[in-house]
């Protein structure tokens, strides 16, 4: 059954279904879904969780079947997690799924968190199966219009408020990067007085920023301004970040400006592929400087480079992970 995302929790608390499917492009929101599940999976018995990544190099189908006839050791039920990227399993997957239904006992839990499915994909045999076994629930992004309302449930739910043109300044601080949402309500309630935000809370949370902004050196990239960037992402690694968040921020821009691409190749103008792209009026000039510095060889290799740092990050890749972040940023930049 198709289950829409802020239905989930109230669902969750009357039951729990034995297959979902969580899918999308936003991964704070594609987390904190599949966080309520795995919750309600221990709750009910699944002490035991089995991850499965489609997305690594070896991966064999099998493994999900394996899976599904195998005798957990430690539990009398598990939670089977499946990890699908690129949100299309493909001919030999869709049958594995279709068998693993077939299979399974219905004791254990199956939850496959995908990227985003398009709407070809939602009348395929795999995921009628899914969603006829189980429930189905497709994550949206969050636009412009509704990060406001977003913004402002999110400050109510850790216990303060805020006043209009806080709200309005935290949005445009943000850009529609519900990630740094998160962090900067986070920031805000140590700062906030009697529990109140105002426009001044934001404004002194802005300027106690950490000394390398992540985004800060995502932007310099775009410029094409290597120097600084590069300057900036040696900081973050001194600060303790972690090279998965760094390049999940270039990541997204790198997808964008490969989407634009695409667009652009099919007639549009670089404005109008960006805005259908959602991007925010205040990035727009900063955007289309970095598609003038970059043709469709290029961002196919920021694609590629992007590919060998997580491969790096996660252990099966030649080349250190902060060496590869430091190559995807100059090519970022668009120095060759």
């Amino acid at each position: 059954m198709r289950l829409y995302p802020e239905k989930l929790s109230t669902h969750l608390q009357q039951q729990l279904l034995p297959v979902y499917l969580v899918s999308g492009d936003e991964p704070l929101l594609l987390q904190e879904y599949s966080d309520q599940i795995r919750r309600k999976a221990r709750e009910q018995g699944c002490s035991e969780r089995e991850v499965i990544d489609a997305g690594v190099s070896g991966f064999n189908w099998q493994d999900i079947l394996h899976s599904a006839t195998s005798m957990s050791l430690f539990a009398e039920r598990k939670l089977v997690e499946l990890r699908l990227p690129s949100g299309k399993p493909g001919a030999e997957g869709s049958k594995a799924l279709c068998e693993y239904l077939d299979i399974a006992s219905g004791e254990d839990v199956l939850l496959i968190i995908a990227g985003k499915i398009d709407k070809q994909s939602t009348n395929s045999k795999w995921y009628k199966a899914l969603d006829k076994a189980g429930a189905t629930v497709q994550v949206w992004p969050v636009d412009a219009k509704e990060l406001p309302r977003w913004l402002q449930q999110r400050v109510r739910n850790a216990g303060m408020s805020i006043d209009n043109d806080a709200l309005q300044l935290l949005c445009e601080r943000v850009e529609g990067n519900l990630l740094a949402a998160v962090q900067e309500v986070e920031k805000l309630k140590l700062l906030a007085t009697d529990a109140q935000i105002t426009a001044a809370t934001v404004t002194a949370a802005v300027s106690d920023n950490a000394r390398y902004n992540l985004f800060g050196m995502t932007d310099c990239a775009l410029q094409g301004d290597a120097t600084a960037s590069l300057r900036m992402l040696h900081g973050l690694r001194g600060e303790g970040s972690e090279p998965p968040v760094i390049l999940w921020a270039l990541l997204r821009e790198i997808r964008t400006l490969v989407q634009a691409q695409q667009a652009c190749d099919q007639g549009q103008s670089p404005q109008q592929a960006l805005t259908s792209l959602r991007v925010w009026k205040n990035r727009m000039a900063l955007m289309q400087g970095a598609l003038s510095r970059h043709d469709k060889l290029s961002l196919e290799n920021l694609l590629e480079q992007a590919a060998q740092t997580d491969g790096s990050i996660k252990g099966f890749a030649d080349g250190k992970p902060w060496d590869n972040l430091e190559t995807l940023v100059v090519e970022l930049s668009g120095i060759q």
